[in-house]
């Protein structure tokens, strides 16, 4: 009989890992994990995604020995469950024109990308912990890290963060990040001064190579081939490769064998933040700014500003700079006076929770009903969870709202859903051809 509780045996070993662990690692792999309230001889773990359970058991395997109970056959009497995380302001990149630039390595950062400044949000948690996983063991696993998302969701924000914690804690390795644009003018450069096979030895020598925007390779054929060749050389090599897209691979005007590398590792998105997010992401930043503004009027800007961060802390600075000047207090009538040009449209109204229902349960063969329903056989689990990826995709709302018009699931039960769906389309070709299908029909 054990005489110390599960969460007693985590919190001695806790306590260890405090001690062994830098401030970062212990931020990042160990205290987002939570000690399920309903163990009991077993400890059951609440991590928050597959990353930080595979490095605690990768990396802290002969600790967790030393702490926790045994089974009789001499495993850990330790089980996981995976679940969303709390929702968390979901910061947006902080644009910086001055960029570090690190001469021996030739490769540009921005001092304010990095993880640390990075706070996540349920949209880009995923994508931040693979990331940081991959920062931690360059060209071990999820190789390439292809990341994709709309304007000013911290697709770059991510990109440099990765450089930034391997030039710090890797510094034998070398890396190079570079815009698109960029590598096709050192090509054409490269070309001109006859100077190919140079370029070629200094990107296929790399260990880290942090590709910007591959979406401007398309229509550039030859500049594709030889981005190709490198991409190759690189992968058979166990390098690291991340590249950032405002599209994902299957949707670039790119070459098939392309794209199939593209898709060799992990592709993840960067999402859109909700109503709630962009409401805490506004208050944040205005406390940031000296600017006191309520919920409120939070609110009343989230509602109207919506397409992505970079947008709202623009209409923020603007909304700044006028009250400081004219001596106001911010309030709604002074924001509709001051940003009712940066306001967008709602929406599209028709894409609603009923009509995703119709078009899945078409599309699969089931009945509306049973996909609000409880049931978890297959043939009703998987189309209910490629509903709750369309709902969670084209209607602008919160997690909770949208769960509810499931038969009063979680919010956590849609994100694990969009979760799923969103990496098994990066694999599966009938599910993408039927998700942009039933997309077409829904915005049509």
């Amino acid at each position: 009989m054990l005489t110390k509780t599960p969460k007693q045996c985590w919190e001695e070993f806790i306590q260890f890992m405090e001690d062994c662990c830098s401030a970062t690692e212990f931020q990042n792999w160990i205290a987002p994990i939570k000690v399920d309230p309903h163990s009991n001889d077993e400890l059951v773990l609440e991590v928050p995604n597959i990353f930080v359970q595979e490095y605690l058991l990768e990396n802290f395997q002969k600790h967790l020995e030393n702490f926790l109970p045994t089974k009789d056959n001499g495993k850990l009497a330790l089980s996981f469950v995976i679940t969303a995380p709390k929702k968390q302001v979901a910061l947006s990149p902080v644009i910086q024109p001055n960029p570090v630039v690190n001469e021996k390595q030739t490769f540009s950062l921005n001092s304010q990308y990095t993880f640390e400044h990075f706070i996540e949000g349920p949209t880009n948690q995923f994508v931040k912990s693979a990331a940081f996983g991959i920062a931690m063991r360059p060209g071990k696993s999820y190789n390439p890290l292809f990341i994709h998302g709309g304007v000013g969701l911290g697709k770059t924000h991510l990109l440099h963060a990765i450089g930034h914690y391997v030039k710090k804690n890797h510094k034998r390795q070398k890396i190079h990040c570079i815009t698109t644009e960029a590598f096709i003018n050192d090509l054409v450069d490269n070309l001109r001064n006859k100077s190919m096979d140079k370029m070629k030895r200094f990107y296929r020598n790399l260990d880290v190579l942090l590709v910007d925007d591959i979406q401007f390779l398309q229509s550039r054929l030859n500049f594709e081939e030889e981005f190709c060749n490198t991409f190759e050389a690189l992968i058979n090599q166990n390098k690291q490769i991340v590249i950032t897209s405002d599209k994902p691979p299957g949707q670039l005007k790119l070459s098939e064998r392309m794209i199939a590398r593209m898709e060799w590792g992990l592709v993840a998105n960067v999402g859109v933040p909700d109503l709630e997010t962009r409401v805490a992401i506004l208050q944040h930043k205005a406390e940031q700014k000296g600017i006191q503004i309520s919920h409120k009027v939070a609110f009343f800007i989230a509602e109207r500003i919506f397409h992505n961060v970079r947008q709202l802390e623009g209409a923020l600075n603007r909304l700044t700079a006028f009250s400081r000047m004219m001596g106001l207090e911010v309030t709604e009538e002074v924001v509709e006076n001051t940003l009712s040009e940066l306001f967008q449209k709602a929406p599209n109204r028709r894409v609603s929770i009923d009509n995703i229902l119709k078009s899945v349960s078409i599309m699969f063969g089931v009945g509306v009903k049973d996909l609000q329903g409880a049931s978890r056989a297959k043939n009703i689990a998987f189309p209910r969870q490629v509903a709750m990826y369309l709902a969670k995709e084209l209607i602008n709302d919160s997690l909770k709202k949208l769960a509810a018009a499931f038969g009063g699931k979680t919010h956590s039960t849609l994100f694990h859903a969009w979760k799923k769906i969103s990496n098994q389309i990066a694999s599966d070709e009938m599910l993408r051809r039927q998700i942009q299908m039933a997309r077409r029909n829904l915005e049509n």
